[in-house]
């Protein structure tokens, strides 16, 4: 169906932030996706796998776009508020 795919692993310190990760970006499929870019989420432990499948090179660089800053975004939520939590204690 597609000519061009990419697949995005990203490697946590521990299963929890992978969980927090996936379920954060995962209500997104679906959402984002269009006639021409298709994307799947896995979690495998403490690694979430994203994996892309474009019609072409221009919806393939739109949604690694899209991805990546969906879990910076991710990533950057759960950092401050591990921060909070760790400050209170």
């Amino acid at each position: 169906m597609s000519s061009h795919d990419a697949t995005l692993e990203f490697d946590y310190e521990s299963v929890s932030r992978a969980e927090l990760v996936a379920e954060s970006v995962v209500r997104e499929i679906g959402e984002i996706d269009d006639d021409r870019s298709q994307t799947t989420l896995e979690r495998d432990g403490a690694r979430v796998c994203i994996e892309i499948d474009a019609d072409d090179v221009i919806a393939l660089r739109a949604a690694l776009n899209t991805w990546f800053s969906l879990v910076d975004v991710a990533e950057r939520t759960a950092d401050a508020g591990a921060g909070i939590l760790e400050s209170n204690q």
